[in-house]
């Protein structure tokens, strides 16, 4: 059994690992003498304890909050852990994984001789006298893990017994399924995965982009890890369509782009769908808002208006519109549309629309623009779209200020004043020969308030601004009144003293007025 290694990353951004000595205590804890230091209130000065001796490795809980194992309460007591697992410690997410500390660095091997023994592979396997019917990977793992290991042991006999054991894994991965990327997608500390080329890959975790070790052999691994997922969904990707966007099995989005496109090999980049849809809990754990915020945020949707959530792109935009869409009343129709399924709301009456692209005979095609459309025939209380980017905004608009209020969207925008100018220039994509100032009314007419979301330097995702649209002034300029700021010089979220206008609508969603003007 190999050491393991525990993965850490907490809610500000920072993360790393530590390797588990055999026979040794690792203490997790507020205390600084700890090998893992905790810094929140909620973790004790020695929290928890991880061991290993005799190839089992034990979690001792010495907390008065607990620590959870795979989601489970641990409380006092101890644990054996099986296999890989995932501990929380207050605000840090801890997965102890068994294996070396460079486990994911790549077998040192030339391309040419992985390439041989992928030849030598097929030749053992002799495919075309296998049974159609059994052709699924749950069949094929098993000859292809003992093939490759007899052929690893042949051709790279100058390996030591664990390199050889890491090289058959890894050129299974390249054979069965995505190769290198296969670790990363398991590894549920990384949100997203980035190829720039096949022998560059990035990982984000908590926010922060770093290179990993991973890579693949060569150019053709590259682009028959990008055909394994497209091709089951109908799509190809040749020199006559060289860039494709598609979805994983658990709903992860996928863009791929290669020559001659892409001027140094195939590239991949991977938004990971997560596990657990994040709840407003974590957000404020994670400090993206207030307490106070988030009650304003869930007074509006639940009081039905109208939002806007404007940021960058993986400010958390749409994560911010899934958990906001929790606060909508269980009794309501809800339609989302979005280009890639991404929203998971907990409510039961939902209807879910996704776009899809025109086939290679550039027909069958539907639009976010199409579905909107078409879901204002559909009867719905509310319409969530996850993101403007074309002529459906004006449609958006209409749509809110005609009997479809409490509806919500994003849009990429830095500010909320540049949010404003970008749903102007959206609407204008939508070819009606509409003045500036009639777009602008629109706009005043059917949004009710502005988010604004960002992304910061360390990784950390917060709101910035919360702001109503108050109108039209006499210059013909949408007016925009700031309720809540975050000052990035002294990490404070501030409230502005404004109250918005539709403060009594508030009050009765059940939102405590009573120290926000102060």
């Amino acid at each position: 059994m190999s050491a393991p290694v525990l993965h850490w990353s907490s809610a500000d951004g920072e993360h790393g690992q530590l390797l588990v000595e055999p026979g040794g205590e690792l203490w997790i804890g507020r205390d600084p003498a700890c090998d893992l230091v905790v810094r929140s209130s909620r973790a004790s000065r020695r929290h928890a304890m991880l061991r290993w001796e005799e190839g089992l490795v034990e979690v001792r809980d010495r907390s008065q909050n607990g620590t959870r194992v795979n989601g489970q309460l641990l409380q006092g007591t101890r644990r054996e852990l099986q296999g890989d697992v995932e501990l929380e410690v207050a605000d840090h997410t801890l997965r102890l994984v068994h294996a070396t500390a460079d486990d994911d660095s790549p077998v040192e091997l030339p391309a040419a001789a992985r390439r041989r023994i992928h030849a030598r592979l097929l030749d053992r396997l002799d495919l075309s006298r296998l049974d159609p019917d059994a052709m699924d990977l749950e069949s094929l793992r098993p000859r292809v893990d003992a093939a490759l290991a007899a052929l690893v042991e042949e051709l790279a006999p100058e390996l030591g017994a664990e390199e050889r054991r890491r090289l058959a894994r890894e050129l299974a991965h390249e054979a069965l399924g995505l190769g290198p990327l296969e670790a990363l997608l398991s590894d549920p500390t990384v949100s997203e995965i980035m190829v720039v080329e096949p022998a560059v890959i990035y990982a984000e975790r908590a926010g922060r982009l770093e290179r990993t070790a991973l890579r693949f052999t060569d150019d053709e691994a590259a682009r028959t890890a990008i055909e394994r997922i497209v091709t089951p969904l109908g799509r190809r990707i040749d020199e006559s369509t060289p860039l494709v966007d598609a979805r994983l099995p658990d709903g992860s989005r996928v863009n791929a782009i290669i020559p001659p496109l892409a001027g140094r090999g195939p590239c991949i980049t991977i938004r990971k769908f997560p596990e657990r849809a994040l709840q407003m809990d974590d957000l404020l754990a994670a400090g993206a808002l207030t307490s106070e915020m988030a009650a304003l945020l869930q007074a509006c949707v639940r009081a039905r208006k109208n939002l806007v959530i404007s940021g960058g792109t993986g400010s958390g935009k749409t994560t911010l519109l899934n958990v906001l869409s929790g606060a909508i009343p269980e009794h309501e129709r809800v339609v989302t549309i979005e280009d890639a399924a991404e929203l998971r709301l907990s409510q039961e009456h939902v209807v879910s629309l996704e776009s899809r692209p025109a086939n290679m005979e550039g027909r069958g095609g539907y639009s976010i623009r199409d579905l909107l459309r078409n879901a204002l025939r559909m009867r719905p209380d509310r319409i969530v779209v996850g993101e403007c980017r074309g002529g459906e905004a004006i449609d958006m608009l209409q749509a809110m200020n005609t009997g479809h209020e409490g509806s919500m969207t994003t849009t990429h925008a830095n500010s909320p004043s540049e949010a404003v100018q970008r749903l102007e220039t959206l609407s204008l994509m939508a070819g009606l020969d509409l003045p500036t100032r009639a777009i602008r009314q629109q706009i005043a007419a059917s949004v009710h308030l502005l988010v604004q979301q960002a992304r910061f330097a360390d990784g950390a995702r917060r709101v910035t601004r919360i702001s109503e649209v108050a109108g039209v002034d006499e210059r013909g300029e949408v007016e925009l009144h700031d309720i809540q700021r975050f000052d990035p010089e002294t990490g404070d979220f501030l409230p502005t003293g404004y109250l918005p206008s539709f403060a009594s609508e508030l009050a009765r969603a059940g939102l405590d007025l009573s120290g926000s003007a102060g």
